[in-house]
C-alpha cells in the first residue's frame, strides 16, 4: 500500500486532535475509495456517449438562454 500525505486546515486539525478515537487514516481512505468509485462509474457512462464537447456548450448555452428568458434576465 502506498503513504499519502496530506495538508489539513487549522480547524479541522483541532476537531481531528479532540476525537483520537477516531482512526483519521481510515475515514480519509474511505472517501478516497468512495470518490474513487463515483469517477469509475462516470468514466463508464461516459464511455458509452456520444455527447461531444461542442454538444454539450450548446445544449448548455441553449439552457443559460432560456433560464434568463423565463426570469427576464434578457
Amino acid at each position: 500500500m502506498t503513504n499519502m500525505t496530506l495538508a489539513v486546515p487549522n480547524d479541522l486539525m483541532e476537531v481531528m486532535k479532540r476525537h483520537k478515537e477516531i482512526k483519521w487514516s481510515e475515514v480519509a481512505r474511505q472517501a478516497l475509495n468512495e470518490k474513487a468509485n463515483e469517477l469509475r462509474l462516470m468514466d463508464e457512462i461516459l464511455s458509452k456517449s456520444v455527447l461531444t464537447e461542442d454538444d454539450a456548450v450548446r445544449i448548455g448555452k441553449m439552457v443559460n438562454e432560456n433560464i434568463a428568458k423565463r426570469h427576464r434576465l434578457k
